[in-house]
């Protein structure tokens, strides 16, 4: 069965927008895990935005699902990874001036120093995921990078706004994850869904695994942490 792992990078950025201590993003993620979600995942950024140093070693410690440490592939970032051990690691593009993740990895064009990260990680047992856009030459990279997991990108998908759009990125992924099936890839998916546009990605049962933040915490100042997690899980998981 799908399982859902929550990005709670947001709760982090209501409590750094004042600089305080709360919300606590540990709170968060106990919530969600009581809700049944299958994951817990955050981006320690570069420029530490959001989630801090200090988040992640406690969430390594008190989580009870997994965690999945969103990151750079830099130097800076590799060691804290090895020094913290999550489950997984997505290495995911980062600039410093955009809001939020802008689209996949260019596996092609940076295949050695990529390729080096992943071996890097998976050394000291650590499974390794690419943010990739859907994208047949970046799939096909992913594998001769020997990465464990593939998260699609679904943000084009999620911001398209007519019809023909809407089928046009929907087939990319539908052709994306039946492209890394095939290869023997995990398949994760995640970026700009919602309680509406996940539902024709549902049916691709190769999918792994959602990854989904932004939607979950925007439903939660409204109806509450933990039955914004429930009713994510109800969607994926119902039959």
């Amino acid at each position: 069965m799908t399982r859902l792992s929550v990005n709670i990078d947001h709760i982090a950025t209501i409590r750094e927008a004042r600089k305080g201590n709360e919300p606590d993003p540990v709170t968060a993620a106990s919530l969600a895990e009581l809700a049944g979600c299958d994951g817990i995942i955050v981006h320690l950024r570069e420029d530490r935005r959001h989630i801090q140093d200090r988040d992640v070693e406690i969430l390594r410690r008190t989580i009870k699902t997994k965690l999945n440490l969103e990151m750079a592939a830099t130097a800076e970032m590799g060691k804290i990874a090895v020094k913290i051990k999550p489950d997984m690691c997505t290495l995911v593009p980062e600039k410093r001036q955009e809001l939020t993740t802008e689209g996949g990895l260019d596996l092609l064009g940076n295949f050695t120093h990529l390729k080096a990260a992943v071996s890097k990680l998976q050394k000291v047992k650590i499974l390794v995921s690419l943010f990739i856009d859907p994208d047949p030459e970046q799939i096909n990279a992913a594998k001769e990078m020997k990465a464990d997991y593939v998260e699609i990108h679904t943000g084009i998908y999620s911001n398209a706004k007519t019809t023909k759009e809407i089928e046009r990125e929907l087939k990319k992924i539908v052709e994306s994850v039946s492209l890394a099936s095939q290869l023997g890839l995990g398949i994760n998916a995640g970026h700009g869904l919602n309680y509406r546009n996940i539902q024709p990605l549902l049916n691709l049962s190769a999918i792994d695994e959602f990854s989904i933040g932004h939607s979950i915490i925007a439903r939660a100042v409204l109806v509450g942490f933990e039955r914004a997690v429930k009713d994510m899980i109800d969607l994926i998981k119902t039959p």
